[in-house]
């Protein structure tokens, strides 16, 4: 079984920065991709951030200038710096993986994290 733990979520004023991190553990073959999302009360998951199979950054493009992800590959961890928050950015931050254990290849997904940002 493989899981992903989310972490750094926390209360932040408006104009502050965090960091979150993201740990896949269990039996893991193969990660393809790593990223993360967000959700708000009465919404869709957004997303913001990943990286790829091949290992390429990619970001939303409301997000692009203000997230940067990174990743400690011998650890299976994905690290997402937010700066600037605004209220707006108030929300559960998700983390996303697309992993190949050790029978096959599925999505998964974590608990999430609350970020609240006030102003």
């Amino acid at each position: 079984q493989v899981q992903l733990a989310e972490s750094g979520g926390g209360f932040v004023q408006a104009g502050g920065s965090l960091r979150l991190s993201c740990a896949a553990s269990g039996r893991i073959s193969v990660i393809h991709s790593m990223g993360w999302y967000r959700q708000t009360p009465g919404n869709q998951r957004e997303y913001i951030a990943r990286f790829t199979v091949r290992g390429i950054q990619d970001y939303a493009d409301s997000m692009k200038g203000r997230v940067t992800i990174s990743r400690d590959n011998i650890k299976n961890m994905v690290f997402l710096q937010i700066n600037n928050l605004q209220p707006g950015d108030t929300a559960v931050y998700y983390c996303n993986a697309d992993i190949t254990n050790s029978d096959f290849r599925q999505t998964y997904w974590g608990q999430g994290t609350q970020v609240t940002v006030s102003s």
